[in-house]
């Protein structure tokens, strides 16, 4: 009898290492997701575990992955408007997820479809506007400018890098670079060092199951360190920088609209900032090559 407790233990013990196990590859698959979806942590959270456990009401899921059933609610009516996401119309109300290949095409759909208009548009539009506003900008003075949302702070950083024929500094979070693998800026790096410029990748080792990001986003060369924040800052020589306080913080709750950054052409911000990462890149570790099977 003994031995048949100690048996059935074991198997609950191997089940629910599995499950948790599960679980983590979730949240770590739902930073990707997230990124390529333009979802916020949440959603993507949400959309993933309605594929694991198959349809289900909004309030059992809100149980099992220990969410507010509120902010629940919240989430699925908008991945429902978004057709992520669709629902029964018994009661209690079953939510159900879409196939992952067609959330992907509708997704490629819409950017393609916004790429088009923009191709269409974009030439009538200058015209018009240096027709009747006559441009009086003058390049030598300083200015600064608030970049919301991490779609729009990461296009900015990958035209930074791209136009970029000196040393540029990232130094960000392994969270962070996770999610630029997933943006243009691994290309805009490529395109740096073929005009004789190179990106130096400044990084904190605080998750091991992100370590590959860091080979695949193809810095010219990669350093650790003790990061005093979470912030992010990129930073090119005597041109540019982009500096955020903080990263989308860890909370899976964060929209990927509340990630702000600070972008300036103020040749003391820029130097002072580019000084700082020099020092900071002195005093760091080279990162060691992972060994290949």
């Amino acid at each position: 009898m003994d031995q048949k407790i100690n048996s059935t233990y074991l198997y609950d013990e191997k089940e629910l290492s599995k499950e948790l196990s599960s679980l983590q590859n979730i949240d770590s698959l739902g930073t990707q997701l997230s990124s390529i979806l333009g979802l916020d942590d949440l959603e993507a959270k949400i959309y993933l575990n309605l594929l694991r456990v198959g349809p289900i009401s909004a309030s059992a899921l809100a149980k099992d992955i220990d969410i507010e059933r509120t902010k629940m609610y919240r989430t699925i009516e908008k991945l429902i408007n978004q057709n992520i996401v669709s629902s029964t119309f018994s009661k209690p109300k079953l939510c159900i997820a879409a196939e992952p290949e067609e959330v992907l095409k509708m997704i490629m759909q819409r950017k393609e479809d916004d790429l088009k208009k923009l191709k269409m548009t974009k030439v009538q539009v200058i015209k018009k506007i240096k027709e009747i506003i006559p441009i009086k900008n003058s390049k030598n003075v300083p200015t600064f400018h608030i970049i919301q949302g991490s779609t729009n702070i990461y296009s900015d950083i990958g035209k930074l890098i791209e136009n970029s024929k000196n040393t540029v500094y990232i130094v960000t979070t392994l969270k962070d670079i996770s999610k630029m693998y997933h943006t243009s800026i691994p290309e805009k790096i490529k395109i740096c060092e073929k005009n004789g410029g190179e990106v130096r990748l400044l990084t904190e080792m605080s998750d091991y199951g992100l370590r590959s990001y860091i080979d695949r986003i193809g810095a010219s060369e990669t350093k650790l360190a003790k990061l005093a924040s979470k912030g992010r800052i990129i930073v090119e020589k005597d041109k540019q920088m982009i500096m955020s306080d903080a990263t989308l913080k860890e909370d899976e709750n964060n929209s990927v609209m509340s990630d702000f950054a600070f972008s300036t052409n103020s040749y003391e911000m820029v130097n002072n900032i580019f000084i700082l990462c020099t020092l900071l890149w002195k005093n760091s570790k080279r990162l060691k090559i992972l060994p290949t099977d």
